[in-house]
């Protein structure tokens, strides 16, 4: 045996974690362990367009709990929308479900994340979905449809709790709950890990699309209606996929310039055009005079989503991606646009948290392809410049807009 000595610090130090150990705070939690004392500033929205920034006690976690450092989280249309009319009536409320951070501590009974992998201090984690309730009829009888469940919880869109603050990336630090979905992604860049929630929306969405039965092979040809971010991460799992002949539709010169490099054969800014009419043909001179074999429609405009089924083929399919919260009605004709083409049309609706692991997988194989996917981050900013960053956001400037803490 050793003849050296322990000397009171460490002796101190070994009491302390043996203490903490049986009152259910995670000795195994190593650097980055927080005092009781310590505080951490988060962005809140207050009211419609208030944001501020406050400073927030941060309490120990709990043994099933895990204690991040956010390093960066983008800006999504549900953070705008939150932004401009509050309509889930969640003020006061930190933001921000599009982030990533380091784990700081682990509590003692967490072992690995959700797909097996250990868990550890320093691990760079990805986090968005809370599991649903036990009463959720949806979920119990159909789990692959447990994202249709009405008590569906996402991390920055969770209501403020007297004793934590930190729900929502627009923080500091951030706390993954109980029951929640969690990946470790340690081999991933900033960028890329920032945009592994909305690239979940686009694999359900293909997902969803080839459900139903829509032609998604390599012969098929595609329009993807709208070039936001979601839109151009939709061009890109198309691409990565094997779809060769892939039609770009959107009014911003910049943002079609890089649906092209992203992977569409064709770009159309539909401000060229008179009309829906010359803008369908100019679709049917695409796709041999007869149409698209099916289309994503990506921008929230209900009239968009009446035009689409003018560029689609008979016996082709439209997915519905946009329409995140409720921007109005449109019209239809059902014998033109449904039954006499016999369309087959499907909404998609964000995504199940065990579709996180093909989001990462495709950012990692569209990169190996060559598509610049991490160059959707065009924007970033300090948390103290959020507002800016709204501000940027709202404009389009760009297209998509990172808080970096």
């Amino acid at each position: 045996m050793s003849d050296s000595r322990v000397d009171e610090a460490q002796i101190a130090r070994i009491v302390t974690e043996a203490i903490a150990s049986q009152a259910g705070q995670p000795a195994s939690s190593g650097q980055g362990r927080v005092s009781s004392e310590q505080t951490g500033k988060a962005a809140v929205l207050t009211a419609p367009k208030t944001l501020k920034i406050q400073q927030f006690p941060l309490r120990a976690i709990r043994p099933d709990e895990i204690l991040v450092k956010v390093e960066a989280c983008g800006i999504c249309g549900t953070d705008i929308h939150c932004y401009n009319s509050d309509p889930f009536g969640l003020a006061p409320v930190v933001l921000g479900h599009e982030g990533t951070g380091e784990v700081l501590q682990v509590g003692a009974e967490v072992r690995m994340d959700s797909v097996g992998k250990p868990v550890k201090v320093g691990d760079k984690i990805v986090t968005s979905i809370l599991e649903n309730s036990a009463e959720c009829m949806i979920a119990k009888y159909n789990p692959l449809k447990s994202n249709l469940c009405d008590d569906l919880k996402v991390y920055g869109l969770l209501p403020d709790e007297p004793d934590n603050h930190f729900n929502g990336y627009f923080g500091e630090y951030l706390i993954i709950r109980p029951n929640s979905s969690f990946f470790v992604v340690n081999d991933m860049s900033l960028e890329l890990r920032c945009l592994i929630e909305p690239a979940a929306v686009v694999c359900h969405a293909f997902d969803r699309a080839k459900s139903v039965g829509m032609r998604l092979n390599f012969r098929a040809r595609v329009v993807v209606q709208g070039c936001g971010p979601i839109g151009l991460l939709m061009i890109a799992v198309l691409k990565t996929a094997g779809i060769n002949n892939i039609i770009a539709i959107d009014g911003n010169p910049e943002r079609l310039k890089m649906g092209a490099a992203l992977g569409a054969d064709e770009t159309l800014n539909y401000k060229d055009y008179s009309g829906i009419d010359e803008l369908a043909a100019k679709v049917e001179s695409l796709t041999k005079g007869v149409g698209a074999h099916a289309g994503f429609q990506v921008t929230g405009v209900p009239q968009a989503f009446s035009n689409l089924f003018k560029c689609i083929r008979r016996g082709g399919g439209i997915c519905e991606v946009g329409h995140f919260v409720d921007g109005g009605e449109c019209s239809i004709n059902p014998h033109q646009d449904i039954c006499k083409k016999e369309i087959t049309v499907t909404g998609s609706w964000v995504y199940n948290s065990f579709e996180y692991p093909n989001a990462y997988h495709f950012l990692q194989r569209a990169e190996r392809i060559g598509l610049p996917v991490a160059s959707l981050v065009t924007h970033q900013f300090p948390l103290e410049q959020i507002q800016e960053a709204f501000d940027v956001n709202l404009r389009q400037e760009g297209v998509k807009v990172m808080v970096k803490l």
